[in-house]
């Protein structure tokens, strides 16, 4: 061309340069391009109009849905949209790559996207040569992509705000990867750190409580909600210079603050900064501006869960009483662990009450107390509200000074009231424990209500189920009786109270719960705090007062736990320590009244429990048989209730066992003959048989039959030396 002469058209300078020309509206759906457009799409060279549909078919799925995302991030920052696209033949192949440049703009009336760019073809670099690993070839696609499928599992998993920054600042981005992070929150008009890495700490004081008006990144960015890219530090003094003396001194070459954007709000900022220069190409801030998002997102739920966490640990905080300083003569500690679901609230409660008499002097010398432990059915919200209602209710009846049938017998009609009143629709029940107890005599008046029945840890270690009488779950019945049982607690033995959360978790019934638990009990050394955490680890793992957070999500149902140790030698220490077992006495007492002969097998079942380390299994069944037939003999031929005290004394290998049944009636046991035929009349002949000795002592009032077994050295063989009194 002769200078002077005119230039060429547009169109001439693109045919020749080999770049097409194309034209995109979403409203209509379709696509224009011209001659040189059509050819490197692979369609004759003629101007054509194509739909959405048409022009998809030529180009790679991955390709196509990188198109729409370059798009929206072009006109959410004001640039230009480039991106590299491979076309496809017939067959699926790809037949050549092409470069799209264009700028997109967004008409908000017709909520359309409008794009007229230019196609160019390239070359594409041979995979795995130096060229072939930079940002724009399809292993860098792919290496992305993958990136991006890690990066979104990892932070959609993350739980608390501190697990998201961690992820964040773990990511290793394909190609380029800061080594500086920082995201900014906003409080009012003041923008907060909400966590970095890559910086000393302190490093942040500066940025700490920023003005959003001031002339820095992180500000624009929430005050505008488009990301600001700084790919050297000149760019950085000259666009920023008031704070670029805040950000000179960490010695960086490239940065890129991007918006973190939820449902259409800006809720902060985040800083990725670069100790080498980055020129961030549209692939990269596509990366970018993608990991944004997902940070976003995840800082939005785990803002959340700690939010939700924090009001239920307040709700269960308000609801749950402070055991306070301790009692004189006694130790006390107690867990609570919601399950994990929903608001991780549910209806397990405990409680201690200072009873009338001894409320003010509950926690000073040893007034009377009660405590209570209870599980309303459900693990929701009604069934908070309702546990929280029924734990007042039972502080208000027991303060009126009414005895523990009477305190559960008015909180059955109560929670019966409050379930009922909706004409039955959402009817729920609560079992409970309400036990009073003496700090000065260790005597326990315990009624149950369809609970589970309490234990106690013996100075030696041997743990006994303790079984009291019960009635039906509160808010069944109105008019239910609840029978008051007296237990007493020795100096050095330890009464738990529990909810069935902490024995039929992990596929365990109550059964095998309960053996879980029994062997942590009779295991654990420590101090009364260190066997409330032992308990709980046996079931769940580690766990605080108050467990919330993932640990708690794992839980199948709610737990509440209390222990109370009475001190004295061989137990519990005056520090609550549980100390060295002595291994001396163990006792069970138990009454049973001629109205209630199903106690025979709860008798049967406490002498078991009493000789669970006897070192021969035929003894335990002579002795649980001898213990049968004493008793049915006093409930058939008297008209007295039975009382059987059962003790073992010494040490392993030594040990003695000593029954006694005790009845108010002065008729003398003798011995028969039964014949063949007969159904009765081999009590006494057994205990002769059995047991090493045995005898009949008058009482003042009334008698009691005797019989002892002496533990053989040997596990499984009996002592025949031992001499047998006779009647």
């Amino acid at each position: 061309m002769r200078t002077g002469e005119p230039l060429p058209a547009v169109g001439e300078v693109l045919v020749s340069l080999a770049t097409g020309v194309w034209h995109w509206d979403t409203a209509t759906g379709l696509v224009t391009v011209d001659a040189e457009a059509a050819r490197l799409l692979g369609l004759p060279a003629e101007e054509t109009v194509l739909t959405e549909a048409q022009t998809r078919a030529r180009l790679h799925p991955v390709d196509w849905n990188e198109i729409t995302g370059v798009v929206q991030l072009a006109v959410a920052e004001g640039t230009l949209a480039e991106v590299r696209i491979r076309i496809m033949d017939e067959q699926g192949r790809v037949v050549r790559v092409v470069r799209s440049r264009s700028k997109p703009s967004f008409d908000p009336a017709r909520k359309a996207y409008e794009l007229i760019g230019t196609l160019q073809e390239v070359t594409e670099p041979t995979p795995g040569t130096a060229a072939g690993r930079t940002a724009v070839t399809g292993d860098w696609r792919r290496s992305r992509e993958a990136f991006l499928l890690d990066a979104g599992r990892a932070l959609a998993e993350a739980r608390s705000t501190a697990e998201v920054l961690r992820v964040a600042a773990a990511l290793s981005m394909p190609g380029f990867s800061p080594d500086g992070l920082a995201v900014f929150g906003v409080t009012g008009d003041r923008l907060t750190i909400i966590g970095h890495h890559g910086q000393q700490p302190g490093d942040e004081v500066p940025f700490t409580q920023m003005s959003l008006q001031t002339d820095y990144p992180a500000a624009e960015v929430v005050r505008t909600g488009r990301a600001v890219y700084l790919s050297s530090p000149e760019r950085y003094k000259e666009r920023y210079p008031l704070t670029w003396p805040l950000a000179e001194p960490f010695r960086r070459h490239s940065w890129a603050f991007l918006p973190l954007t939820v449902a259409g709000r800006t809720m902060g900022a985040w800083m990725a900064a670069f100790t080498y220069p980055v020129a961030f190409t549209p692939d990269e801030r596509s990366v970018l501006t993608t990991v944004a998002r997902m940070l976003a997102q995840a800082l939005t739920r785990a803002s959340a869960a700690e939010n939700q966490r924090e009001l239920t640990d307040g709700l269960q905080r308000s609801m749950l009483p402070t055991l306070g300083p301790e009692i004189p003569g006694l130790t006390l500690a107690a867990r609570y662990i919601p399950t994990g679901g929903g608001l991780q609230v549910g209806g397990d409660w405990y409680d201690m009450i200072p009873l009338p008499g001894g409320a003010s002097r509950a926690k000073r010398d040893g007034g009377r107390f009660a405590l209570v432990i209870g599980d309303v059915q459900g693990h929701d919200v009604r069934a908070a509200g309702l546990m929280g209602q029924l734990r007042i209710a039972l502080r208000a009846y027991a303060a009126e000074g009414h005895r523990p049938d009477a305190v559960l017998s008015r909180a059955s009609g109560f929670l019966h009231g409050l379930t009922d009143a909706n004409g039955g629709a959402d009817l729920r029940f609560a079992t409970c424990l309400y036990v009073e107890v003496d700090p000065a005599t260790g005597v326990l008046e315990a009624a149950r209500a369809g609970h589970l029945d309490p234990a106690v840890r013996m100075s030696d270690g041997t743990v006994l189920v303790r079984a009291t009488a019960g009635g039906l779950p509160l808010g069944i019945d109105p008019d239910a009786d609840y029978p008051t049982t007296r237990l007493v607690l020795e100096p050095g033995e330890t009464l738990m109270l529990c909810t069935d959360g902490l024995l039929e978790t992990g596929g365990h019934d109550l059964e095998t719960g309960w053996q879980r638990v029994r062997k942590t009990l009779e295991a654990h050394e420590g101090d009364l705090e260190e066997l409330a955490d032992a308990l709980v680890q046996a079931v769940h793992g580690p766990s605080s007062h108050h467990t919330t957070g993932p640990l708690a999500d794992r839980r199948e149902d709610d737990i509440a736990l209390l222990l109370l140790c009475r001190q004295g030698e061989g137990g519990c220490g005056q520090e609550g320590a549980l100390l060295p077992a002595r291994r001396l006495v163990r006792r069970s007492m138990l009454t049973v009244a001629q109205a209630e002969p199903e106690r025979i097998a709860v008798a049967r079942q406490q002498v078991r429990e009493l000789l669970h380390d006897w070192t021969c299994a035929d003894q335990v069944d002579s002795a649980v048989l001898l213990v049968s037939e004493t008793l049915t003999n006093v409930l058939v031929h008297t008209d007295a209730d039975a009382l059987l005290v059962a003790e073992v004394t010494g040490t392993p290998g030594e040990r003695r066992l000593r029954v006694e049944v005790t009845d108010t009636s002065d008729a003398l046991p003798h011995k028969r003959r039964p014949g063949e035929l007969a159904s009765s009349g081999r009590g006494l002949v057994l205990i002769e048989l059995l047991a090493h000795t045995w005898g009949v002592a008058p009482r003042g009032e009334g008698k009691s039959i005797w019989f002892e077994f002496c533990e053989p050295q040997e596990p499984g063989k009996t002592e025949e030396s031992m001499p047998q009194t006779p009647l």
